[in-house]
């Protein structure tokens, strides 16, 4: 990888100098042997619970062995998780030196957002992605940006219109004033003080200008209706004349910005950038494959009118935070030594609606900063479906060969020069048909690949199987900034359809274990079953959350007496993984309160959503169920705002989710209350010799579950836990109480 500055490179000339630097994270020496030490733990604990098996017949023997699998089960992912954590590798690129050297010859840019649904994505938040997106620090004239609308709505076309023509004024207000960010909802709202702004005025104009476009847009999203003077203006809205639903209407492709037009210019004069509109034929009985076949459709349409080399897509919700996000991804592509070698740059997923501690344990701190840079330290940074910047080639299916080297430096794209916008229009239509891709290798060896949830990790694994390098880029000021869930059910949802996905990956010929034995580097097939073996992880959790707890409540122990040297390897193990994971968390930005969030909603994700999506993949392996694609609803009310921003759990609905949830954290209770009187009123000590570690981990889990105590008990707002989930709850655990152990 490139050279950090100051090394060998330094004495050659400018055109030699690497255009980004790799530096390993520092003290790994250091790190791998405290690792060990937690190692040495793990197999002593290990060890004693195949010696201290109960004999048969003996209380307790079946748990004593559920415990076994358990932490066989933990141990093992432990040792999994230590591939990301000793080849951590953190890039940074070098602009100025991308400007000095190809500042006239930039490669076009095609930029892709997907939106499936004007409700739970509403037009005003699509719009503020396309505008970040338009006004980026980067030639307008090389930039693309073209908009996938599954749900073929002519509202989501109304918005983009009213952006297109807001754009002429957003443009160079942004690139005049440098504002920082640019989308106009989040820069507005960052600075909301006009007199702490020189260009006080030219600020005034134009909120003035985004708020009466805003509102232009969300009086047509309540009305549901087009204003009848627009549609004769566009001749766009004639395709909406036919039947168009949400599932079943006829390709649309609507050019509604050309950026070869000379006369396509910015109130300065500057030329636009191109701007499409894209909704491909859906049929209720044709398969869509969700996100991946919008991509796919994408890639074919702007082959036909950009062709850009480079691509970036990104969701609906995910603004550009970085004016200059595109100048800096380029430096990986474009660095002489290794740049020929990169198939994609990956930002990592970050939010702009986070509480102060994160309640939802949404920040993703470490993942972001330590096991998503070591993967890239593999060269197999992860594809995670948005803020990632591809190579055209390498999406399309290409394998990488040894010298090779992308001729991207042309001015005019050939195929569309002498073409009008209706021909180009009409010539792209027949691309996004449903029966467009019967017969040919879209989806299985060109473009994003069907058949699974998570197409983007396994289109990401595929392209580095053939012979790709991919690059992770963590920019201390974050690239791209999305939306966070703001209720517990909707983060447990999309939680769920991640570890869904990500477990049918690991049962699909695409196990990195087995698709990419001796393609990519063992460690980032590690690396990889991190995330594709949630779901399977939720079963020694639950089997602690519930055995131990009942275990105690009929006086059987399942850990070693305190007096008993065993007690250290499992208390070594405990005090030393947590604490580490403490000093990690908050090195990588986040706070101590924030990481207690954390461990909770890791305790309530693997017990309930990896808990049913483990379930769900078997179904699906079976046949006996199909693949759905659950959308995250990005609209809430304000009482839901309200308590998300004061840091109060969201329950308010009867999920079965909430019932498991419910249930274990009942369980803990009684339990500690049992086994503290057991304790207590043992004068001897021996029920404190024997159950401590029982009563300790049962007051652990009361603790993580204090806002559930909370919502069923104290609470009667909207977001309280139902009645009826309760009395299911305590239906449950009389059953599990009584069944003997």
């Amino acid at each position: 990888m490139g050279k950090k500055e100051g090394g060998e490179g330094e004495e050659g000339s400018t055109t030699t100098l690497p255009l980004f630097e790799s530096k390993a994270a520092r003290y790994r020496g250091a790190y791998r042997a405290f690792a060990a030490t937690i190692f040495v733990g793990v197999c002593l604990i290990w060890v004693y619970r195949l010696v201290n098996i109960p004999k048969a017949g003996e209380r307790g023997r079946w748990a004593w062995i559920g415990m076994i699998i358990a932490d066989v089960l933990f141990g093992l992912y432990w040792i999994t998780t230590q591939s990301v954590r000793w080849t951590v590798t953190y890039r940074q690129p070098l602009k100025n030196r991308l400007s000095q050297r190809y500042e006239d010859k930039l490669p076009g840019v095609d930029v892709f957002i997907c939106t499936a649904d004007p409700k739970m994505e509403p037009p005003s938040l699509v719009i503020n992605t396309v505008l970040s997106v338009l006004s980026c620090n980067f030639p307008s004239e090389k930039l693309s940006v073209y908009l996938s609308d599954d749900g073929g709505s002519e509202i989501t076309f109304y918005a983009l219109l009213e952006a297109s023509r807001f754009s002429k004024y957003w443009i160079p207000f942004c690139k005049k004033f440098k504002v920082e960010p640019r989308a106009p909802e989040a820069y507005f709202a960052l600075h909301s003080d006009v007199h702490d702004i020189k260009y006080g005025q030219e600020w005034l104009d134009m909120k003035k200008l985004y708020d009466e476009m805003k509102n232009r847009i969300d009086s047509v999203v309540e009305s549901g209706k087009i204003p009848e003077e627009t549609r004769i203006q566009h001749k766009g809205f004639s395709e909406w004349n036919l039947k168009v639903a949400k599932n079943d209407h006829h390709s649309i492709v609507q050019i509604i910005s050309d950026g070869r037009d000379t006369n396509a210019v910015d109130n300065d004069g500057c030329r636009l950038p191109t701007i499409v509109y894209m909704s491909r034929e859906k049929r209720p009985q044709q398969p869509h494959n969700f996100k991946a076949g919008a991509m796919n459709a994408l890639l074919r349409v702007s082959s036909q009118m950009s062709n850009a080399p480079f691509i970036l897509n990104l969701d609906c919700d995910m603004y550009a935070n970085n004016a200059a996000a595109i100048r800096e991804a380029l430096c990986f592509f474009l660095d002489e030594k290794t740049g020929h070698e990169t198939a994609y740059v990956q930002h990592p997923q970050n939010n702009n609606n986070l509480t102060k501690n994160d309640i939802y344990g949404n920040a993703c701190y470490v993942t972001n900063a330590i096991e998503l840079a070591a993967l890239g330290g593999y060269g197999a940074a992860l594809y995670c479906g948005t803020g990632c910047f591809h190579r055209r080639e390498c999406l399309c299916g290409k394998k990488y060969s040894k010298g090779y080297r992308e001729k991207w430096d042309i001015e005019d794209q050939k195929n569309t020069i002498d073409k009008s916008i209706l021909e180009l229009e009409e010539s792209a239509k027949p691309l996004i048909d449903c029966s467009y891709e019967k017969g040919s290798q879209w989806g299985k060896e060109m473009g994003l690949i069907y058949g699974c949830p998570v197409e983007d990790i396994v289109t990401g694994l595929a392209i580095q199987c053939r012979g790709w390098k991919s690059v992770y880029y963590n920019p201390e000021r974050p690239s791209f900034v999305g939306v966070a869930p703001n209720t517990l059910e909707i983060a447990l949802v999309q939680q769920k359809r991640w570890s869904e996905g990500m477990f049918q990956v690991f049962f699909s010929k695409y196990c990195p274990f087995i698709y990419g034995h001796g393609k990519i580097h063992f460690g980032a097939q590690m690396g990889y079953c991190i995330y594709l073996l949630w779901a399977p992880v939720s079963f020694p959790t639950m089997y602690y959350a519930i055995v131990p707890p009942l275990c105690l409540l009929h006086g059987i122990p399942l850990f070693p007496k305190v007096s008993s040297l065993w007690f250290l390897a499992f208390a070594y193990v405990f005090v030393a993984k947590n604490a580490y994971s403490i000093v990690e968390f908050v090195m990588c930005g986040g706070k101590l309160q924030a990481w207690w969030n954390l461990q909770r909603m890791w305790l309530i994700r693997r017990i309930t959503s990896y808990f049913f999506a483990f379930f769900d993949t078997i179904k699906t392996q079976l046949g006996l169920s199909e693949t759905h694609f659950a959308l995250t609803d990005k609209v809430v009310t304000e009482d839901v705002l309200k308590r998300y921003e004061q840091e109060i759990m969201e329950f308010g609905s009867s999920s079965i989710m909430y019932t498991v949830l419910t249930t274990t954290a009942l369980l803990s209770l009684v339990s500690l209350v049992w086994g503290t009187k057991r304790v207590v009123m043992d004068l001897e000590l021996k029920a404190l010799d024997q159950f401590i570690s029982q009563v300790i981990l049962c007051g652990i889990l009361v603790l993580i579950n204090v806002p559930v105590y909370e919502a069923l008990f104290f609470r009667s707002d909207k977001g309280h836990i139902p009645s009826s989930v309760m009395y299911k709850s305590v239906f449950v655990l009389s059953l599990a109480c009584l069944m003997p152990i």
